[in-house]
């Protein structure tokens, strides 16, 4: 018999999303292309969005080889009205859409004396905007379908803190926040709403951010150092975590912020 708030559960298994439609923004590198390579091997058809037209579409060439399917869109995140098209497109094609992961971002350096008005604007316009506008667009789908999963990308930084990037560890405080918010806002939508706090990850991104000092090798002996791990992350380390919240694995699980730092905030 079923008691009175302790429903049966069955279990949901290892994560996969066979049969599932995912969309994946920054999917041309970093991160964002190993979530989604991730994500077609356990079964999904694969929306990809980027601004960088060739690194998408290599992306989607490589899933197709590889026997998936895979829907490359080029575009910029933090554009009004781009991902509601988008997002359109990929629901005409495949007719629903399960999960996002928002993995388009990108850093400028500088504290707030010496990050330039454009800069700041153009790192929130990425990183926070981009989150909120495709946040935006797939609510409704998911609300009429009964339910999904997004997945965001934050950073230690919004817990710890950090030197010399103001705008960028402004940003991801604020995806932070904005992912417990959506939790909580769509959670009767069956909508469950997770962030990932990376620490380090050997990505171009992260070599674009030592690249900005005069000598980069101490930045990144210094910034490896700082994991308790002794080693910066792998782009696939974080992959397997979007897999597991963007999953059934994942289904009791709304609001938080993992972290995939190699002990950064432990330590």
């Amino acid at each position: 018999m079923q008691h009175e708030g302790r429903p049966t559960v069955t279990s949901p298994g290892s994560p996969s999303l066979e049969g599932r439609v995912a969309i994946v923004t920054g999917a041309g590198s970093g991160i964002g292309r190993a979530t989604a390579l991730l994500f077609a091997r356990s079964g999904a058809r694969l929306g990809l969005v980027d601004r960088d037209a060739d690194a998408v579409a290599a992306v989607a060439r490589e899933i197709r080889d590889a026997g998936g399917e895979a829907l490359p869109r080029i575009s910029d995140v933090g554009e009004p009205g781009t991902a509601e098209a988008d997002a359109g497109a990929i629901l005409a094609a495949w007719g629903r859409i399960d999960s996002l992961v928002c993995a388009a971002g990108f850093s400028s350096g500088g504290t707030v004396l010496t990050t330039a008005t454009d800069a700041w604007d153009a790192v929130l316009r990425a990183n926070l905007g981009g989150t909120w506008l495709w946040a935006r667009a797939v609510i409704p789908v998911m609300q009429a379908q009964g339910g999904g999963s997004i997945v965001t990308l934050a950073s230690q930084l919004a817990e710890a803190g950090g030197r010399g990037n103001s705008a960028y560890i402004a940003a991801k405080g604020a995806v932070l926040s904005l992912t417990r918010s959506m939790a909580l806002d769509f959670v009767d939508d069956g909508i469950r709403v997770n962030a990932i706090l990376p620490g380090a990850i050997d990505t171009p991104m992260l070599a674009r951010s030592f690249a900005r000092h005069p000598d980069p090798s101490l930045p990144r002996e210094a910034s490896r150092r700082r994991h308790p791990m002794g080693r910066f992350g792998r782009p696939e380390e974080v992959a397997q975590a979007a897999l597991y919240l963007a999953s059934d694995a994942s289904s009791f699980t709304t609001g938080i912020g993992l972290p995939v730092d190699g002990g950064w905030l432990a330590g």
